[in-house]
């Protein structure tokens, strides 16, 4: 990704989420993992005008290319932080992919999946860790 825009400070984050070294997270409340982008990834993609979602029963492997996120200045790809077969998808951002930039962790998830592997979860950034990678790449 790009430069930092904004400082690391100015950034929003969630203590409830794990995050993966590709600017995604995973989301675990009981039987519901929910996957996003987190701010900083939006941030240096910009305002989003379209968002590639898969379609429900798609099974991807950790690491792999599940959707694309475009904004008027790049696309970026969706990498899946843990491997896991899609059960629902945010339909709300084929409307409006700018939910991505207004609220990353809440409102703008992007699929629910039925993980493959739980173990893989433990492989994931804490947010302090992920924020150290991010001060790294500045």
């Amino acid at each position: 990704m790009a430069q930092t825009k904004v400082a690391l400070e100015e950034l929003n984050y969630d203590e409830q989420i794990s995050y993966f070294p590709e600017h995604t997270w995973v989301r675990v409340k009981e039987d519901n993992i929910t996957i996003g982008i987190s701010d900083y990834a939006q941030d240096q993609l910009g305002d989003l005008i379209f968002v590639e979602l898969p379609a429900v029963g798609d099974e991807f492997q950790r690491g792999e290319t599940f959707g694309q996120a475009e904004s008027a200045k790049t696309v970026s790809s969706l990498i899946m932080p843990i491997s896991g077969k899609v059960t629902a998808v945010n339909e709300a951002l084929e409307d409006a992919p700018d939910l991505l930039n207004r609220t990353p962790y809440q409102e703008g998830w992007i699929i629910n999946i039925e993980a493959k592997d739980m173990t893989e979860l433990k492989e994931l950034l804490t947010l302090d860790q992920y924020k150290e990678l991010l001060r790294n790449q500045a």
